[in-house]
């Protein structure tokens, strides 16, 4: 007797935690849908639009500067720069922002494998925020260089 009541106690407090879990998934969705109101993939596309724009400027900054004294900041592209030339910093910026976009589909794929699809989106639209918040940051940067230098 005591077992079974037990057991159905349990039973219980499961279901009112998955109930809870569905209620925050479902405020998951919301949220993401705050931060990007599109479809998810038009995030990525806007990321990759954001990473060209971020490269272009960079080679204006630097390749049409006449300052000797400035110089990429970020770490990777500084050593990209360093190694190679803008070519290679092509290469990494696209294994960069490829890497963060495989991130993003990755953790939006195993939310929406066990059921989470709001966390899902939710997951891939934070993925995204600071690449695109730094790129905006670099593109800004960029550009403001390249015209007072």
């Amino acid at each position: 007797m005591d077992f079974e009541r037990v057991l159905t106690s349990l039973r219980a407090a499961a279901e009112r935690n998955r109930k809870r879990d569905r209620d925050f998934d479902t405020n998951a969705g919301r949220l993401s849908r705050f931060l990007w109101r599109f479809p998810e993939h038009w995030l990525s596309i806007f990321a990759a639009g954001l990473a060209a724009l971020d490269f272009s400027t960079t080679v204006w900054a630097l390749d049409f500067g006449h300052s000797t004294h400035v110089g990429e900041a970020g770490p990777l592209a500084s050593w990209a720069l360093g190694v190679g030339s803008f070519p290679f910093l092509f290469v990494v910026d696209a294994f960069a922002v490829g890497a963060v976009g495989i991130s993003a589909v990755l953790a939006r794929y195993l939310f929406g494998r066990f059921g989470f699809k709001g966390y899902g989106r939710a997951a891939f639209v934070v993925v995204f925020i600071p690449y695109i918040l730094r790129a905006v940051y670099a593109i800004v940067n960029n550009v403001i260089l390249a015209i007072r230098y």
